[in-house]
């Protein structure tokens, strides 16, 4: 049985992440939800959610005795996959502009700035970008099998990761423009949707996620 390794950093989806995972897998895995680096060292892949502001978010990472140092081993250095969810996604950034500058992990270029979404006719749209929105997809991959353009997912964001790589974005949203709504690099895949409330295709991408063996 596989052990998935939920990094706890205090953000508030963690049970919910965790139901997804459970019915993804179907009872083919042990979520461990975890505040301890060791835990990383074990486990055959690693989940790290967000939610709420980056600085907070990365903050909390930080309060984690040896978290950060221990996230960099497990996936950049042994290559254990790993999937990040909303800020999650975010802190892989070189930084984070919300709340003021932070840095964030820096796993793969771009930063985490202020959404100004706006209608055709010029027209602000709302924020934060809330509910379900269409998914292009970039390029193919094995955690978006299944999942198609037009696909819906649900999102909760007013800042949005900008100046990626074009090679990292594998799909992407419009609202007001194009929002990147997931990245991957070697054995990282990051979603700025809420993968875990995202109904049938959220379970779809947990399930590739689980399965992945890159």
């Amino acid at each position: 049985m596989r052990r998935i390794a939920l990094v706890d950093p205090g953000s508030g989806n963690l049970a919910s992440v965790r139901r997804a995972v459970e019915r993804a897998a179907e009872g083919e895995v042990q979520v461990e939800l975890t505040r301890e680096a060791e835990t990383l060292r074990h486990a055959d892949a690693i989940i790290l959610p967000g939610q709420g502001a980056f600085a907070a978010c990365r903050a909390a990472l930080d309060a984690l005795d040896g978290m950060v140092a221990g996230l960099y081993e497990a996936v950049r250095v042994r290559g254990k996959p790993m999937l990040g969810i909303c800020v999650g996604m975010q802190l892989l950034a070189q930084k984070g502009l919300e709340h003021g500058e932070t840095p964030g992990l820096a796993w793969m270029p771009g930063v985490v700035a202020p959404m100004d979404p706006r209608a055709p006719d010029g027209t602000p749209l709302p924020l934060p970008q809330m509910g379900w929105n269409a998914l292009s997809i970039h390029r193919p991959h094995p955690v978006l099998a299944g999942i198609r353009d037009g696909d819906h997912a649900y999102f909760v964001h007013s800042y949005a990761w900008t100046g990626a790589e074009p090679g990292d974005v594998l799909a992407t949203t419009d609202y007001g423009g194009p929002v990147t709504a997931v990245v991957g690099h070697g054995t990282v895949v990051a979603t700025q949707f809420h993968a875990e409330k995202s109904a049938a295709l959220g379970l779809t991408l947990l399930r590739n996620f689980l399965q992945w063996r890159p």
